[in-house]
This record gives structure tokens, C-alpha cells and sequence, in this order.
């Protein structure tokens, strides 16, 4: 089965497929689905997979700012034998997952990475971001290892040795590890970077500053209360502090990625650099997904792939916003399937 094919038995809703101004009063939400007339009962506070707010001819739950698959796999692009095989075993040991939802940044950096993956394209992209040497990589999405198949074990080591809760703990998107460097992305899709720590146990943050053998000294500038609470990167912490740590052990370069929309976060690089540590070892990086949009645009790969994955990334929207008006996901400038 090719990728159109795929694509349009899918009907994945887009630009395309999607009203551009939503009908919205104190009690109803129509569907946003182009020449539907269906309403449903307007939800409010939290999204909620109910019937009295699913559309009964599309099959989607639908709030005031976006709408939810009732099958998370209408919401995934690559769906042969080996791609849903792989799915669910990732979801085996994924910690949540939001995929059916339309805004869903999982599902987006499913949709995109598996597609860098089974087109070769991942480390020739990362190879240039990162001006690094990138030999036989494995991408690991949430923690799923696929070489291992589990639980990726240097992560699970790093949880044993930094946080209190090693079931629970953290979780980067996308991990990338070759003979030569390792790699933590974090893909923002709705969400920003900005994170603060919560945790009212004392024994939480003393793991995280005494753990490695003080490790976080030896990675950031300032200490635990101002990264993690006054500057609010808590997650970027995290990361940083477990991802330099394991990338030691396995005498690996180490980088960071931070993934937003070219419109966010555009000095988040200047922002936690001045917190960190950095050296010719260990690097912060942001990266957009409009560049990888470029990336792949730009490639030479003549496939049907390359066509479903150009087209995902024109057609995605980013919910509606207060007025109620559709947003476009990514900020193109070219786009050569949709206007």
C-alpha cells in the first residue's frame, strides 16, 4: 500500500479538511469538519472523551479549541505491519499518551521521526545540526529500545540513580544513540519549555544535586532552586543532568535538543545556556520543526513518503484559537502541496 493511499484512508483532518471559523456559543461546539452541521454540547475546563461531545459522523470528540481521534491510529501516518508493530510496542512501556488528540506533540514526533527513520534521513539531519559524526544510530522513542526491545537500560540506570521514583521518571521524546554521540530531543508542539519544580519531598531534589557523585555541579552554573523554580526549566534540568551524565559513562558527545515551532522559544538557547555547563563534550541545541520540514523538502528522496510527510506537515493545524479561528501548525515557506 502506498503512502497516498495510506494518507487518504486516513482522512486525517487538516487545512483542507477543516472549517476555518468554528461556531461557538455558551452551550454548543459544531463540529469542525467542513459542511458538517452537527453541534455537540460545548466542553469546558478539561477535555473530556464523552459521547454527548462526539460528532456521530466523523467520530471525533470535540472541545471549543480542538478535537480528539476516537482511534488514536486516524491520527498516525505510517501504518503498514512493521510501523504498528512497533507502535505498540512503544506504547508498552510509554508512560502516557495522548495521540488521538489532534494537538497531540506525540503524535507529531511519531509521525515525523518515523519517517527520518525508515528513510535514512535522522542522522545526516542531526549530523548537521550538531556538526558531529553520527555512525550507526538507533532511535529510541520514549525509552523504547528497539535493538533491546524494552526498556532502554542506560535510562533506566540513569532514573536508579537520580530520581525517587524510577517508574515514573523522566522520559525524553526521542533518544538517538550512536557509536559516537547521544542525543536527548524534546519536542514542543502546544507546550513551551517552561517547567517548575513541584515536588513538596526534600529527598526528590537532594537525588538530583547529590546523585552521580554530585554530578549537577559539575553540569550547571547556578544551583537547583534557581534552574528548576526561578528560571523554570525543571524538565530541561532533567534532561541535561541525566543525558551528560549517562553520555559520560558511555564516553560519548552529548547534545540536547530542544524541538519547538520556528514562531517559539527563539531564545531559549541564550536562556539555558547561561545556566549550564557546556563544553566540546556536552551542547544545548534548538532546532525547528519548519527546518526539518526544509530538511526533507530539500532531499533528494523521490518516494511517496516524502510526498505524505510534505503534505502532513502543510495540512496540520494547531487547534482554533480564542476567536475561534484555525490555526496552521508550521510557519512554511515553501510549501508545494497546499496554498
Amino acid at each position: 500500500m502506498g503512502a497516498h493511499e495510506r494518507l487518504g484512508r486516513l482522512r486525517m483532518l487538516g487545512l483542507k479538511e477543516l472549517k476555518s471559523i468554528l461556531k461557538i456559543t455558551e452551550t454548543t461546539v459544531e463540529c469542525p469538519v467542513e459542511d458538517c452541521r452537527e453541534k455537540v454540547a460545548r466542553q469546558r475546563e478539561f477535555f473530556k472523551r464523552q459521547e454527548t461531545f462526539k460528532c456521530p459522523k466523523h467520530n471525533i470528540y470535540i472541545s471549543p479549541s480542538t478535537f480528539e481521534y476516537q482511534n488514536e491510529l486516524d491520527n498516525i501516518l505510517w501504518r503498514d505491519k512493521a510501523d504498528l508493530e512497533l507502535f505498540n510496542q512503544v506504547k508498552s512501556v510509554k508512560r502516557e499518551s495522548r495521540i488521538s488528540r489532534d494537538n497531540s506533540e506525540d503524535a507529531v514526533t511519531w509521525n515525523v521521526f518515523r519517517f527520518l527513520e525508515k528513510n535514512r534521513l535522522l542522522s545526516r539531519f542531526l549530523e548537521r545540526v550538531s556538526k558531529s559524526t553520527l555512525k550507526n544510530p538507533e532511535i529510541i522513542y520514549w525509552s523504547y529500545s528497539q535493538l533491546g526491545q524494552g526498556f532502554w537500560s542506560p535510562l533506566q540506570q540513569a532514573r536508579k540513580e537520580f530520581e525517587t521514583r524510577t517508574r515514573r521518571g523522566s522520559e525524553p521524546d526521542i533518544i538517538v544513540h550512536s557509536d559516537d554521540a547521544l542525543f536527548f530531543v524534546e519536542a514542543k508542539f502546544t507546550a513551551s519549555n517552561n517547567t517548575v519544580f513541584q515536588s513538596e519531598n526534600p529527598k526528590v531534589q537532594k537525588k538530583y544535586e547529590t546523585g552521580g557523585g554530585g554530578w549537577y555541579k559539575k553540569v550547571f552554573k547556578l544551583d537547583f532552586e534557581t534552574v528548576a523554580i526561578a528560571e523554570k526549566k525543571y524538565e530541561l534540568l532533567r534532561f541535561w543532568l541525566m543525558g551528560s551524565w549517562m553520555a559520560e559513562l558511555l564516553n560519548l558527545h552529548f547534545y540536547l535538543v530542544s524541538l519547538v515551532l520556528s514562531k517559539k522559544e527563539r531564545n531559549i538557547e541564550s536562556a539555558f545556556e547561561r545556566l549550564i555547563k557546556e563544553n566540546r563534550h556536552r551542547k544545548f541545541l534548538r532546532i525547528t520543526w519548519e527546518e526539518i520540514y526544509e530538511y526533507i523538502l530539500n532531499s533528494s528522496l523521490p518516494n511517496e513518503d516524502k510526498d505524505a510527510i510534505l503534505r502532513y506537515f502543510e495540512n496540520k493545524t494547531i487547534g482554533y484559537d480564542t476567536n475561534a479561528k484555525l490555526q496552521r501548525a508550521f510557519s512554511l515557506r515553501h510549501q508545494t502541496y497546499t496554498s
